[in-house]
């Protein structure tokens, strides 16, 4: 019925959240004024925030495909009558919730392989450069 608003509605505060990040990202430097910090946190951001718009955005598409969801007020189907205002609450908190945290669950295990990447991959140039190449 409207699983999609409880996803929609943490895109909009990681959203907020990526905004904040980037602006303190950028007003950081890093040996001196010209050069700023590579924006780590705000592109990690920006892959969660890319999962929990897109993610809502085909739930509303397939709610819509299916008549849940119309282009007239009160757009949610169930929200014209008072009985089945009860039950989509109940699908939006568990329903809706369930598929954010499994959104955010993968999102963290995305930055922890791009962390432990990160990790190895700066470990292998210093160990380079510590050995000459060898």
């Amino acid at each position: 019925m409207a699983c999609f608003v409880a996803p929609a509605a943490v895109a909009v505060v990681t959203t907020v959240i990526q905004t904040v990040v980037k602006k303190k990202e950028t007003a950081a430097t890093v040996e001196g004024p010209t050069k700023v910090t590579s924006g780590k946190w705000t592109r990690r951001l920006g892959w969660l925030n890319t999962m929990m718009w897109g993610g809502s955005a085909l739930l509303c598409l397939e709610h819509i495909w299916h008549g849940e969801v119309v282009p007239w007020p009160p757009f949610l189907t169930a929200m014209q009558t008072p009985g089945d205002v009860g039950p989509m609450l109940h699908e939006i908190v568990t329903v809706g919730v369930a598929m954010a945290v499994v959104i955010l669950a993968a999102w963290g295990i995305m930055v922890g392989v791009a962390e432990i990447v990160e990790r190895r991959a700066k470990a292998g140039v210093e160990r380079t450069s510590v050995h000459g190449g060898a």
